[in-house]
Order: C-alpha cells, then sequence, then structure tokens
C-alpha cells in the first residue's frame, strides 16, 4: 500500500465533506441559502444550463431566463423561439428546445410542480439519469447521487480509479453513490461539485485544501493529475459545405429553419448543401442553392468545431430576383439579432461583413 497522508481523517468522508461545505459553499445564483427551501424550477433551470458549459457563463443566462421567465408556468407558455433566441451562446440547442418541452410537460402532467423522485423526473423531456438526480437531491432531499464531469474527477482521485473514461464511469457512479449520506444528499452533491471546481481542478489541484487529503489515494501516490485516467482522444472529422447568402433586390437575406430533429434543431440558418466528407465545387453545389443566382464564392472560409467535427463552410454570395423561396423568409441584415443564429451562422454573417 502506498503510505497515507498524515492529515487526519477521523469522521466519514460524507461528514468530513460536508463540515468543508458548511464553511467554504460556493454562493450561485440558483442555489438556496442555507436554511431556504430550494426552488425546484431553479435547481432544474440550472442543470440543464451547466451542462456543458461553466458557472461563469451560464450565470447572465440564467439571470435573463429568471426575469423572462420567473417560474415553470410562465417558460411552458413562451414562444419557442424566443427561448432559442434567448439560449443563443450556451450551445447544444437540443437542451433550450428539451427546456421548453420539459416546462410544458410539467404544466401539462404535474400542474406546474416537479416531481420529487428520480424516476418521475426521468419520464420529463430532456431530463437523464444526472439531472434526475441532481434535481431529486438538491431541490427535495431524495438520497441520490448526481455525477458530473467534476465529481467524476474527484472520485476518481480519491479512489485512484485505474481504468480510462469512459469505461470507468459506471465504477466511479457506484464509488459516489457509496458515499453518498441518508441525510443532505444535496449538500453532499454540491460539496463534491464545489470541491472539484475549486479545489480538485483538472490541472495543479489544490490539494492541501481538500478535506479529504488523508485517505485520497491519488494525492498518496503522489499523482493527483493522472486521475482521471482517459483514453486516446479519436482526431475530429472534417465536413465541408457552401453556405449561399442569397440577397434580394431589396438586400434582405434569405434564412430557413433546419428541421427540429438533428445537429441545431429549430434553429435558423442561411442556406447551405448538406456537410460531408469531402469538399464542394460550386459547380457540384449549385443545384443545391435556394434559388437562381450569379454565385460566386469569398475568398475566405468559416470553420467551427462542434462536439464530434471540425466543420468548414465556403461561402457563396448572389443576388435572385426571386420574391419568395419555399420553406424561407427574407430578413434585414440589420435584423439578424432578432432570430435565433446558431454561432457557425453568425460567422458566416461576419464574415460576409468583412468581405463587403
Amino acid at each position: 500500500m502506498p503510505p497515507q497522508s498524515s492529515a487526519p481523517i477521523g469522521r466519514k468522508p460524507a461528514a468530513r465533506l460536508l463540515a468543508w461545505y458548511d464553511r467554504h459553499r460556493r454562493h450561485l445564483p440558483w442555489r438556496a441559502d442555507p436554511g431556504v427551501t430550494p426552488d425546484p424550477y431553479r435547481v432544474w433551470l440550472s442543470e440543464i444550463m451547466l451542462q456543458q458549459t461553466t458557472v461563469a457563463t451560464v450565470g447572465p443566462y440564467f439571470a435573463r431566463f429568471l426575469e423572462r421567465w420567473p417560474t415553470v408556468g410562465a417558460l411552458a407558455q413562451a414562444d419557442l423561439d424566443d427561448v432559442l433566441h434567448a439560449w443563443q451562446g450556451l450551445g447544444y440547442y437540443a437542451r433550450a428546445r428539451n427546456l421548453h418541452r420539459c416546462a410544458k410537460a410539467v404544466v401539462a402532467a404535474w400542474d406546474g410542480r416537479f416531481p420529487d423522485t428520480e424516476e418521475a423526473l426521468r419520464s420529463l423531456p430532456g431530463v437523464g439519469e444526472y439531472t434526475a438526480a441532481a434535481v431529486a437531491a438538491i431541490a427535495f432531499g431524495r438520497k441520490a447521487t448526481p455525477v458530473d464531469g467534476n465529481i467524476v474527477r474527484v472520485i476518481a482521485r480519491y479512489r485512484a480509479v485505474g481504468e480510462a473514461l469512459p469505461g470507468a464511469k459506471a465504477r466511479i457512479v457506484d464509488l459516489a453513490r457509496e458515499f453518498t449520506p441518508n441525510e443532505r444528499a444535496g449538500d453532499f452533491a454540491q460539496a463534491l461539485m464545489d470541491i472539484g471546481a475549486t479545489i480538485c481542478t483538472p490541472r495543479a489541484p489544490k490539494c492541501d485544501l481538500c478535506p479529504w487529503r488523508g485517505d485520497c489515494r491519488a494525492l498518496a501516490e503522489g499523482v493527483p493529475d493522472a486521475y482521471p485516467v482517459k483514453a486516446a482522444k479519436k482526431p475530429r472529422p472534417v465536413r465541408h459545405g457552401i453556405v449561399f447568402w442569397t440577397l434580394d433586390r431589396k438586400g434582405h437575406v434569405l434564412l430557413r429553419r433546419r428541421p427540429e430533429k438533428g445537429l441545431l434543431g429549430g434553429l435558423m440558418e442561411f442556406p447551405s448543401t448538406p456537410w460531408r466528407a469531402r469538399p464542394w465545387a460550386l459547380a457540384d453545389a449549385v443545384p443545391e442553392a435556394p434559388a437562381a443566382a450569379a454565385w460566386r464564392l469569398l475568398p475566405d472560409a468559416v470553420e467551427h468545431t462542434f462536439t464530434h467535427f471540425h466543420l468548414k463552410l465556403a461561402v457563396a454570395v448572389g443576388r435572385t430576383k426571386a420574391a419568395s423561396v419555399p420553406d424561407a423568409t427574407w430578413c434585414a441584415i440589420d435584423r439578424l439579432g432578432d432570430h435565433a443564429l446558431p454561432t457557425a451562422m453568425k460567422k458566416v454573417a461576419e464574415l460576409v461583413r468583412y468581405s463587403s
């Protein structure tokens, strides 16, 4: 066995962590103060927003959402386009669509009140295993164990889990459940999140400040940064497309809505070819154009990275005589901000602006 730290370990892991949390908890806009009953709507909204996003990024969005839609009932009555527009910048837009669907389901099936068990919460749109556990534990005090990226890192180091992610995830979840106390499960989960965010950081962890330092196996080995073990990343493939910046006689640009299902579902875009592995020649792409025009390619292209691939978009500019285009709409260029445009399309607009 590797030598253990000399730091005292008197109480059980959960008790030590909760004692640390009572002194050092972060003050976050969605987190209830000690002694205050948490608002399930705030807990759920924050957990959906925080997926794949940082606390610093989410803060302003959370405040704006609450100001505009202070209750789940208000959010359920909102127009989806308004929700998508307010979500711009948080990415992963399927979360915004599911957020809206979930609000409607809570109103329709649960009389505007979130269910308080993991099983019932998982029945809601966009609520998976992690979110259900987080809401059940934090909002309702249920013994549940949410395991996010911060918690994965803390537990993997605490027990020196040598198996690589993502295969090790199931074991790490089981270990986290073993540590979860019967009482204050929500505080315990938030304490793990805080440890991961402020102490047990991905690089240069502040182990001397950690309440678990006395029996952390990774620290005892002297290599806390080595955990969690991650499998080698596969290179992201590259996809190519040509976007058609289509202008009418008034100088308005053409927009269309992407299909509800799939990547960037329900958002607005400038019409484009399908995205494929090999680059497009303009002559090959013209049959995909939304209208007849004398197309010319801009010399530069847009690049954007999604989770699973890199995207390179050439931009073809043309003016059409068509007064209308099926399943599309004309928009004044200075009103593009009124629409829910994904980041890749905003980059297209910027490229055109700087190329003019």
